[in-house]
């Protein structure tokens, strides 16, 4: 078979694992309890006077629930692939497969299915509850199944897009933060595609209908839109096809490059010191040279030349009465902000995030020149602004590429065998700690500072008062220290890199996944706001339970639990306080606490037990 080795035996030994039936598992009682949500939040705010109404209510929560198993599909199968990938390469072990007798597309291939199999187990998993939305009328079997080939290609392409990324890049920040960069930039070319701004048709099809043809979020949602009994199931004008279409090629040929080039980027010349020295001699004496190809013997000319290459840039010498760099008392901060600690390639990534940032701030532009030509827009219901969306999301993106960061400067010390060195060094856990989370956010300053720009922005340009601009900042800064001691919690507190990273960032993302369904449900089917807690009790608690299991499992505590308890009621407070547009300070205030205990809840314990949190074991002083 094609696939080869590694997926079979990934295959073999997935239906061992009782990850694997836990995690379908709770995926769908997850979608058992959001569906049990929105009826008690419709039940207790409206009045369902007859089958109509019933319909409606079907239509919605399967567009909500459609959209939302292809967020989650395209997180865990683009971040879950790259990490995977980056995992074999961080240990070495993807040299060792390279050696073997498997051909390109055994390895590339077999390692993308190998990867997506869980993720495959829980898309088809949730076929049964999405049939049971459509007995409470509004949706069709059509539209059930073209959402879930939409999810399907839709997952085969993220995955192929963090392989392919994996498989390039060295560095496990590298291989992230451009997967998530790709993905942003890849969802927001084609919302600008949609607004028109570019033209209005080509080749025949609508702005709209080529824009459906490339987005995922504009192809589900035109999946699950009602359709006339009597129009053809697959016409090539229908956005949806185009998609299914689009997709499948555009995965196909992320692949071929991969298959193609995969030998060529690895291993990378850092692994390979002595194709350096190769080369150096090659361009020195010539390809045919016994001096290029290393057996040692000279002549007469080459004598000549090896005094030539003396003089060269790269044979210089620093003398050895030459001053070294100065270290810092931290020498651990000092590594990640005097040094390419994360590779010098990573400059790409700060690149992207520019281009994104400038195409963010000429929507943000648009937007708000549209509102004022309209004399004041409408956002989602009426009640959120357009604005919110493009900064959301860009917000969002830099609150991962940081987690993912800090999670990473822990996770490839332990794979680089690094850590084990500086376990028996005198190096104090507050400078440990202190150093990877000064360092981390020095990296990523870019992504700290740039969406408080736009805060600013939106501010100058009239979108919001000064004061709402002093809690949005200070709340941006409490959340951005969050994330990144939340990445350096998980990398400390798990051994398996893979496991550190999918965790810490599914966190970050569920947060704000959790954040988006709530509100969505809340604008969809409640009338009054005030009385939707009680609806969300399970919802709330359903998080609390995983936050805890995530923070705590390994290294529980008391004040992790409280953390967990009360960050998703607090985040739940905040949100329908936010959607009734009153209260800022004291939504400043509750995201402050809340997100702020946490913080120290997994400081603390961090700096007080680093010795057990590490491995590393304390030994009398009279021994």
């Amino acid at each position: 078979m094609f696939v080869g080795p590694v997926f079979f035996r990934e295959a073999s030994t997935t239906p061992r694992r009782p990850r694997h039936y836990i995690l379908r598992s709770v995926y769908v009682l997850a979608l058992l309890v959001l569906i049990c949500t929105a009826w008690f939040v419709l039940a207790g705010t409206q009045i369902v006077r007859n089958i109509g109404d019933m319909a409606r209510f079907g239509a919605t929560l399967f567009q909500i629930l459609a959209l939302l198993q292809l967020l989650v599909v395209v997180f865990l199968a683009a971040f879950g692939v790259a990490g995977a990938v980056s995992q074999e390469k961080d240990r070495r072990t993807l040299i060792l497969l390279l050696m073997t007798r498997m051909r390109n597309s055994e390895l590339v291939l077999g390692k993308l299915l190998a990867a997506l199999l869980d993720v495959f187990v829980m898309v088809l998993a949730s076929a049964p509850v999405l049939m049971l939305v459509s007995l409470l009328g509004g949706v069709s079997w059509d539209q059930i199944v073209r959402a879930l080939l939409v999810t399907f290609t839709t997952g085969l392409a993220a995955g192929s897009l963090g392989s392919i990324l994996a498989l390039w890049r060295e560095k496990t920040f590298q291989t992230l933060s451009m997967t998530a960069l790709t993905l942003m930039m890849w969802a927001g070319i084609w919302e600008v595609v949609a607004a028109g701004l570019l033209f209005d048709s080509l080749a025949g099809l609508s702005c709209e209908t080529i824009a459906t043809a490339f987005s995922p979020v504009r192809a589900i949602l035109a999946a699950t839109t009602p359709r006339i009994a009597s129009a053809p199931l697959v016409t090539w004008s229908d956005g949806t096809t185009l998609y299914l279409l689009v997709s499948i090629l555009g995965t196909a040929g992320i692949n071929a490059v991969a298959i193609f080039r995969v030998r060529a980027w690895n291993p990378s010349r850092e692994l390979r010191p002595g194709q350096q020295d190769d080369d150096e001699r090659a361009s020195i004496y010539g390809d045919d040279s016994p001096v290029a190809a290393g057996d040692g013997k000279t002549t007469g000319a080459q004598s000549a030349a090896e005094s030539a290459r003396a003089g060269h840039v790269d044979a210089r010498v620093r003398a050895a009465s030459q001053a070294s760099r100065e270290v810092w008392d931290n020498p651990i901060l000092w590594r990640e902000v005097c040094t390419w600690a994360y590779g010098r390639k990573v400059q790409i990534v700060r690149v992207a995030y520019l281009i994104l940032f400038a195409m963010v701030w000429a929507g943000l532009h648009w937007m708000l020149a549209e509102a004022e030509t309209a004399g004041g827009g409408s956002g989602l219901a009426g009640r959120i602004p357009p604005s919110a969306v493009p900064l959301g999301l860009f917000s969002l993106l830099s609150l991962v590429i940081i987690n993912a960061l800090a999670a990473n400067s822990i996770t490839s010390e332990r794979d680089g065998l690094a850590l084990d060195i500086l376990l028996v060094t005198d190096l104090s856990p507050r400078e440990f700690v202190l150093g990877k989370l000064g360092g981390v956010l020095w990296v990523t300053k870019e992504m700290v500072v740039l969406p408080m720009l736009l805060y600013v922005y939106l501010w100058w340009r009239g979108g919001m008062t000064g004061e709402n601009l002093v809690y949005l900042l200070g709340g941006m800064t409490v959340v951005d220290i969050f994330v990144t001691m939340l990445g350096v919690h998980f990398g400390m507190n798990y051994a398996n890199s893979r496991s550190a990273i999918t965790l810490s960032l599914g966190t970050v993302v569920f947060l704000f996944l959790g954040i988006c369904t709530c509100l969505m449900i809340m604008i969809s089917f409640g009338g009054s706001f005030q009385v939707q807690y009680a609806p969300f009790l399970a919802f709330i608690g359903g998080g609390s339970l995983g936050l805890y299991v995530a923070l705590g499992f390994r290294n529980p505590s008391s004040a992790v639990f409280w953390a967990s308890l009360l960050l998703p009621i607090a985040t739940f407070f905040c949100l329908v306080s936010f959607v009734l547009g009153n209260r800022e300070l004291t939504i400043f205030l509750v995201i402050s606490v809340a997100y702020g205990f946490t913080t120290a809840a997994m400081m603390v314990p961090a700096i007080s037990e680093f010795d057990f949190a590490m491995g590393r074991t304390k030994t009398d002083d009279t021994a």
